[in-house]
């Protein structure tokens, strides 16, 4: 079996860069301030974070490559025949925290795993996705988005969309609060069955898509007026978010758990959230409107 991991680190990198690229441009702000780090284990990575900008309040770039003699307990947890095998981690994940309470937070990555065992066959998968969270929603802005995730899943059957568009509704799922992290998106893992080329295309479809899918809602929302009431909503929203992060995200809890650059793990969680005991919104408000038409699975292309 060829595994071209080389392509997949030039293909990560440059990923970075355009998507950097785009978002300062988006922004109209300086852009990215960029981190060099090393692993004492083994392995480094490129932190860009943007804060206080036009657009973004505050939005970060990761890329990481990292590797080590034994794979953590969350890939183990679920791959309990891969214990005692080394690894080699590669990614590029971004979280964008938008001022505007009306320009939705979101989320993607794209990641490549290889565990390694000398004499042994590498064993490999990809992973990743992107998913919106709005908190004031607009069906044609979370119509916009699904069709795009649609678009980059096409080429690898019409079973590809319906699937991992499922598996991101139940994944970003905060149990305790029974509640839809927001509109979804695409979310998958463990990918090996295509064999290794397809599976790269795969994940590549995914990371070139991302753009494409939320570049035009942040410009479509960016000039809405908002005051006092969507800002406390909006912050008061983000503290779901950082429930999600700490308690249920993967990608969070292996980052600490192979020593991982702590500010560049966290640096998905909001810069600003607020929590408020029971608070409930006022029926038939526009933030109601967010939990009764936006949060939960829902079929947004309408059968199409």
């Amino acid at each position: 079996m060829s595994v071209d991991t080389p392509a997949v680190l030039d293909y990560l990198k440059a990923l970075q860069d355009r998507i950097c690229d785009e978002l300062t441009d988006l922004d109209g702000g300086p852009g990215f301030a960029e981190e060099s780090w090393t692993r004492e284990e083994g392995g480094g990575g490129r932190s860009r974070v943007m804060k206080a900008g036009r657009l973004f309040e505050q939005a970060g770039v990761n890329f990481s490559h990292v590797h080590g003699s034994q794979l953590p307990d969350t890939a183990t947890a679920r791959r309990p025949e891969l214990a005692g095998r080394g690894f080699q981690a590669m990614g590029v994940s971004l979280v964008l925290h938008p001022e505007n309470p009306y320009v939705p937070t979101t989320h993607a990555n794209v990641r490549y795993f290889v565990a390694e065992r000398p004499g042994s066959e590498p064993v490999w998968w990809f992973g990743g996705g992107f998913d919106l969270t709005p908190h004031y929603g607009y069906r044609e802005d979370a119509i916009h988005w699904h069709r795009t995730a649609r678009a980059a899943c096409e080429p690898f059957g019409a079973d590809v969309y319906p699937r991992y568009k499922r598996w991101c509704d139940e994944y970003f799922y905060l149990p305790h609060r029974d509640e839809t992290r927001g509109v979804g998106g695409l979310f998958f893992d463990d990918l090996d069955e295509w064999g290794f080329e397809r599976s790269f295309a795969f994940m590549r479809s995914v990371g070139d898509h991302f753009l494409p899918a939320y570049r035009p809602i942040a410009e479509r929302r960016r000039h809405q007026p908002w005051g006092e009431r969507e800002r406390a909503f909006q912050l008061y929203r983000r503290g779901r978010y950082a429930e999600f992060n700490l308690l249920y995200d993967r990608g969070t809890r292996f980052g600490l758990q192979s020593g991982g650059r702590t500010e560049s793990i966290l640096m998905s969680m909001p810069p600003m959230a607020r929590w408020e005991y029971n608070w409930q919104p006022e029926p038939g408000s526009p933030e109601a409107r967010l939990y009764t038409d936006f949060l939960g699975a829902r079929d947004w292309l309408g059968g199409e």
